[in-house]
Order: C-alpha cells, then structure tokens, then sequence
C-alpha cells in the first residue's frame, strides 16, 4: 500500500485552460513515485485568511516519475464552488498543499484483456493514465467520452493518440453524437468483446455502468465523485453505502476504501440514505 505524504509547498509547474477546466501539473516527487491510475490528491484551498478549511479532491491525470520532467503530478479542476474558482485562479510558480497520492487505484485484469473505458466529463482525466497501463499488459482499449456539452468534454485528443479512435457523446449534440455516453457502451463491449469495463464520472453514469456491464456478465470498476475533504478517512464526508463479501452491507469511505468499487457492489438506489439494514445503522438512529 502506498504512503501518502504532505507537500505544503507544492510548486505548480504548469496551468493549462481545457474547455471548462483548469489542468495544474504540480512539482510533487514523493507523490509522483507511489502513484497508479485511480489515485487522487487532496489539495488545500484559499490562503490564511481563508474560511475554506476542507480540502477539494482530484483524481489524478498522471504522473512523471522519472525522465525529463521528473517528480510532477497532474490533476484537473472544474471550478464549481468558492473553493475551487480559488484553485482554478492559481498560476505557476505558485504553491499548494497537496496530500496524496490517496485512495485504491483501479485493479488492473491479471493478463490481457479486453477493456472498455467510459469517462463522462472531467471523469476522463484518470482513465488516460489507465489505459496507458492496460496497453502496457496487452490489453485492446476502447475508449468512450461523454458529456453535457463541447466545453465539457476532456481529453478528447490525447484518447486518439493513445488508443487510435474514441467514441464521443455530447447531452446537446455539440460535439459527437447526440445522448448519453452509456448509451455507446453496448456495442463498444460487443465490437471487442469485451472483459472489463471501467468507468469515472457521475453517479448516474456510473450506475448504469455497471447495471449494463452485469447484462453482459463481466466485471465493472467504477471511480465515484463523492465529496470526500480529508481524504485519509477521518471526516466521514464521503461514505458510501456498500455490500461486502459476506454479503451485509456497510458505510464505507471513499477516500480509503475507494474511489475505485466493483459496481455490483455499490448500492446505487441507496446513495445519501441510511438504510435499515446496513450493519450499525440501528445505532445511528436511522433508516429509509
């Protein structure tokens, strides 16, 4: 298991403005050298007269341990709330305090096979360093984006280099074709016949994910966007209602026990609920 570490002055070695989003690459060896696709960094936001006390959470796009520009990490930021339009105004040379790399990367198929990739907005960014991976075991890549719209895609041109071709959906048409990027997910599993698919992006995406991954009787590995803050499993903002093996279901944290959850384990329908029969739910005092 990787270590996570605290750089509190982070140089941020390159911004670069994508459509609707802001990638930082930031000067982070220690995190650099124990990152695997799925890990994410908890990065501090506003400055010392800041009210903003809970970090923000960003998968990361990829890392350089070595070679030229050794030691840098980069993530990408959509700038929603106060916390990340204060991040997103950050230029380099600056600093941030950056923990990580946290959280349970994707588990990668014991030899090659064949993998459909589902990114649904900014949800792209650590499914690159990913594939990268399973091409390196042999494994055939097909890549699919989605999107609400244009701006909000992500890495569009750098799936074509990697993998050669990549379906694109866009909710308004205005980019690729029109609908939902699950929508495209049934046929890029027949067309390679697919063993795996992987997916990040939101819950609803994810969901159905994995409800169209079980009609075909292979395995899903989902990263969920839940609001996780510290990142370490302390602050219990991000717990997620999931089955076990023995088959009982318990709150668990995304930040350590995730991002990355087998989707059939995942209880969709129950998300933001406390349901009666999750192991210790009685003594929260609750149920739905």
């Amino acid at each position: 298991m990787t270590t996570p570490v605290q750089l509190r002055a982070a140089e941020i070695f390159g911004v670069r403005r994508v459509g609707a989003y802001t990638e930082f690459t930031v000067v982070a060896p220690e995190i650099a050298a124990g990152f695997r696709p799925g890990h994410f960094v908890a990065v501090s936001v506003g400055d010392e007269t800041s009210s903003l006390m809970l970090r923000r959470a960003f998968a990361l796009h990829g890392a350089t341990p070595g070679g030229q520009f050794a030691g840098t990490v980069s993530f990408v930021v959509a700038a929603h709330g106060p916390g990340t339009q204060w991040l997103a105004r950050r230029q380099a040379g600056e600093a941030l305090d950056v923990v990580g790399p946290l959280g349970t990367p994707f588990p990668l198929p014991s030899g090659p096979a064949p993998a459909v990739l589902v990114g649904g907005g900014y949800g792209s960014a650590p499914l690159v360093p990913l594939a990268q991976a399973l091409q390196a075991q042999g494994s055939p890549v097909r890549f699919l984006l989605g999107a609400a719209s244009a701006d909000r895609l992500f890495g569009e041109l750098v799936v074509k280099r990697l993998v050669g071709s990549v379906t694109v959906t866009t909710d308004d048409g205005s980019a690729g074709e029109r609908g939902l990027v699950t929508e495209a997910l049934p046929d890029a599993i027949r067309e390679i016949s697919a063993e795996i698919v992987y997916g990040c992006g939101p819950m609803p995406m994810l969901r159905a994910v994995g409800d169209i991954a079980r009609d075909f009787s292979i395995r899903a590995q989902v990263a969920v966007e839940e609001s996780m803050a510290c990142g370490i499993g302390v602050c219990m903002t991000c717990v997620l209602p999931v089955r076990g093996s023995d088959g009982r279901s318990r709150f668990v944290r995304s930040c350590v026990d995730g991002p990355v959850f087998d989707a059939t384990r995942v209880r969709w329908e129950d998300v933001g609920l406390l349901p009666r029969d999750l192991v210790g739910a009685d003594a929260m005092g609750g149920g739905s």
